[in-house]
């Protein structure tokens, strides 16, 4: 296909109106209406293959993914989705599987009442960038600065999942009861909007768990120039992962492997009852794992209160 029937290809699959969308797909730029009272929340993430996801996964769980991880970084923030736009770097001109990445793109972008806007295509290594815009009212919106001594340390959903998924992928974990489950977190993980909403002026700090709990909650820590204690008894784990991964294997996992896109954050500890209600209505439970200290550091515990040494701090692209 030559490269503007891929973008028409594209548009036809993602279409979707938004009054607020005055000019999208097929100008030199979009043209976007900002709602009076709202800041625009933006974030870019870029997914290469073999890196943020194995080779032979499926177009539609890329298209998918390739806007959950930036529909994630907007929940973060307590913004609600509005657009996105998409460059697309493909090897070849292969219409069924630009097809079927549209759809799971598609698919996700209906969910959330986000329009493709706009976008690029290019010949080179697969690797895919998306950009994600959002709203929030500026006093509302979550951030990682906000910390205080005392807070309770908070998470959604469950962790490790993803982690486990992909060494089932990559062949290091044997498979098993629950395997499904622990591949879809890696391959279509959800993005947790409504519950992002639901912590806007309630939440002292919020970031998504991408990297790593302790390298995320690390960085909460770093802006909020505050500690955080951990319970190692209280990290949520999914029956898939109980089922599959055995006590010992499940701490690094659950510590230091990524792609959950769970929301980790902070409250004041008489909040965190009232938002552990409200999150498990809105269909997404939440767990209560630690609390921040005045001592710099991410440190764990372990059931009988002693501190213990911890895994990998997280996903580097850097790292030697």
């Amino acid at each position: 296909m030559a490269e503007f029937d891929l973008i028409e290809l594209i548009r036809m699959r993602c279409a979707r109106a938004r009054a607020d969308v005055r000019l999208g797909i097929g100008d030199d730029a979009a043209l976007l209406a900002v709602p009076g009272g709202q800041a625009l929340a933006v974030c870019t993430d870029t997914l290469v293959c073999g890196v943020h996801f194995p080779k032979d996964t499926a177009p539609y769980d890329i298209g998918w993914k390739a806007l959950a991880v930036n529909l994630s970084d907007l929940a973060a923030m307590g913004a609600t989705p509005a657009w996105a736009t998409l460059a697309l770097t493909l090897p070849d001109a292969d219409a069924g599987w630009v097809a079927a990445f549209a759809d799971g793109f598609a698919a996700l972008a209906g969910e959330c009442k986000l329009a493709l806007a706009g976008g690029d295509t290019t010949r080179g290594p697969l690797t895919i960038t998306v950009t994600a815009h959002g709203f929030v009212p500026e006093h509302l919106a979550l951030r990682r600065t906000g910390a205080q001594p005392g807070d309770a340390v908070l998470v959604t959903g469950t962790l490790g999942d993803a982690a486990a998924g992909l060494a089932l992928r990559q062949g290091a974990l044997r498979p098993g009861r629950g395997e499904e489950q622990l591949i879809a977190r890696l391959d279509r993980p959800v993005p947790r909007i409504a519950q992002g909403l639901l912590l806007r002026g309630r939440a002292h700090a919020c970031i998504d768990v991408s990297d790593g709990l302790l390298a995320d909650l690390g960085h909460i820590c770093n802006a909020s120039a505050v500690g955080a204690e951990i319970d190692l008894a209280m990290l949520p784990a999914s029956p898939a992962l109980l089922g599959l991964v055995a006590d010992d294997a499940r701490v690094p996992l659950q510590l230091g492997g990524g792609d959950d896109y769970e929301l980790c954050f902070t409250a004041a500890p008489a909040l965190a009852t009232g938002l552990l209600n409200d999150l498990a209505r809105s269909g997404c439970a939440a767990t209560r794992i630690g609390r921040i200290v005045a001592e710099p550091g991410v440190r764990v515990r372990d059931v009988d209160g002693a501190f213990i040494a911890s895994p990998r701090a997280g996903w580097e692209h850097f790292s030697s």
